[in-house]
């Protein structure tokens, strides 16, 4: 019985780490899903063959000073981490300190 007892308790840890895992994976597929609304044209009518045109051109531009920087800065304020600790990963607990270091430097 105690050994039962043992294993409920374990499959009960794991299943709470399901859970969390699956809460955490949910709010970070809704926060991509808002990113992906925002960031697709609402007008279908759009000729491909002229957004293809349009980023030829910005790619054939030089590259700013500072690009990389406010496209870490974008993320961040997207709810991403840009830290090496926790990079990619959805911000849920509000600000991290890492990332403001990085950004500040």
């Amino acid at each position: 019985m105690e050994t039962m007892r043992a294993s409920l308790g374990d499959w009960k840890q794991t299943v709470k780490e399901l859970m969390e895992a699956n809460q955490r994976l949910s709010l970070e597929n809704e926060q991509l899903r808002k990113i992906l609304k925002r960031d697709t044209p609402l007008d279908p009518a759009v000729d491909t063959a002229e957004a293809e045109a349009l980023l030829a051109a910005r790619e054939g531009t030089e590259e700013v000073v500072g690009e990389g920087y406010d496209n870490l800065a974008r993320l961040y304020h997207e709810g991403f981490h840009i830290c090496n600790v926790y990079f990619g990963h959805l911000r849920t607990e509000g600000d991290c300190l890492f990332c403001l270091s990085f950004l500040n430097k």
